[in-house]
């Protein structure tokens, strides 16, 4: 009898649950419709390339033939039968290592100092550090000052100056090239997470800085440490993010200024690579399998990054 008496109130109770669910669903369709276009592209264009890359990475694939299996050949060969990729992996790496936390830092740093002006000042310093990234395809430019020949900007200026007395090939020394293609990446790299930075420094809790004040902190570094940081966890790792995919994915930069390949593939990248097996040799296979690396690299680096921030931030 007690048992039967302890179940009707479950009974009872099932119809009544059964209903709240229904409610809860029909609450979270609005929501449902709303995402459905993104997700619905993202599954496309996003979700599933990626899975074609990866599947296409164990495959023989020219664009006219079936793709065929050949498992990991396509890794193999990357590591062990060519030459030109480990140089493409080594400058990337340079390149993720030396623009990478310089630009993230800069991007931060003018963010933060241009954060006390007045709305308007802060608004015409935004745009004049952002304009590079809006400008970034007129290479042009950097060709002109970069120029090889006594008459471009840099050349000229040195040699008026008495520092050197012949032209020095920019583009085209390996002693230079690398560092030219820094130069106009880091020149480059205030993009959205600059603004990030920007809007959420904006964006801060006011009545902390009151506290951390009374507290003791009486400088500005003390307070950006104690209390900015730790408040601007996600636009931290937003712009990590963007800096992370910013800098592993450096090519047309150096294509541009310095060609396509590079003098003993100095400036050459896996972006490059992948650009060159992809486009020109149509080895899709291989190409895919190099793509698959890179974003490995990329996925790995972020979650260090994002482990850092996280244990940081608490």
């Amino acid at each position: 009898m007690k048992k039967a008496a302890a179940a009707a109130p479950n009974r009872a109770a099932s119809p009544l649950m059964k209903q709240k669910q229904k409610e809860a669903w029909r609450s979270r369709i609005p929501t449902m419709v709303f995402l459905a276009p993104f997700t619905i592209l993202f599954v496309i264009f996003t979700v599933l390339p990626i899975v074609a890359a990866i599947g296409l990475s164990f495959t023989y694939f020219n664009m006219l033939e079936t793709p065929s299996f050949v498992g990991l050949d396509n890794y193999i060969r990357m590591f062990f039968d060519d030459d030109v990729f480990l140089i493409a992996l080594k400058n990337t790496l340079i390149f993720a290592l030396v623009t990478g936390p310089i630009g993230y830092i800069l991007s931060f740093l003018f963010a933060w100092l241009i954060n006390e002006f007045g709305r308007k000042l802060r608004a015409l310093l935004t745009l004049i550090f952002y304009m590079p990234t809006l400008a970034g395809n007129v290479y042009f430019v950097w060709t002109y000052i970069f120029s090889g020949d006594s008459y471009g900007l840099l050349n000229s200026t040195l040699i008026k100056l008495g520092i050197i007395s012949d032209p020095i090939m920019w583009t085209t020394d390996t002693k230079y090239m690398m560092g030219v293609v820094i130069v106009v990446v880091l020149w480059m790299s205030m993009g959205a997470g600059f603004l990030a930075f920007v809007a959420g420094l904006q964006s801060m809790d006011r009545s902390l800085y009151e506290a951390a004040a009374i507290d003791g902190i009486r400088n500005r570094f003390a307070e950006l440490w104690y209390v900015t940081l730790p408040q601007m966890a996600p636009q931290l790792l937003f712009g990590a993010v963007m800096t992370i995919s910013t800098s592993f994915a450096v090519g047309v930069q150096s294509q541009s200024l310095t060609g396509f390949p590079s003098t003993d593939y100095a400036t050459h990248t896996l972006v490059l690579h992948i650009m060159d097996f992809g486009s020109i040799r149509f080895e899709m296979g291989y190409a895919s399998a190099v793509a698959v690396f890179l974003f490995a690299m990329m996925v790995i680096v972020y979650q260090v990054v994002n482990k850092a921030l996280s244990k940081w931030s608490t």
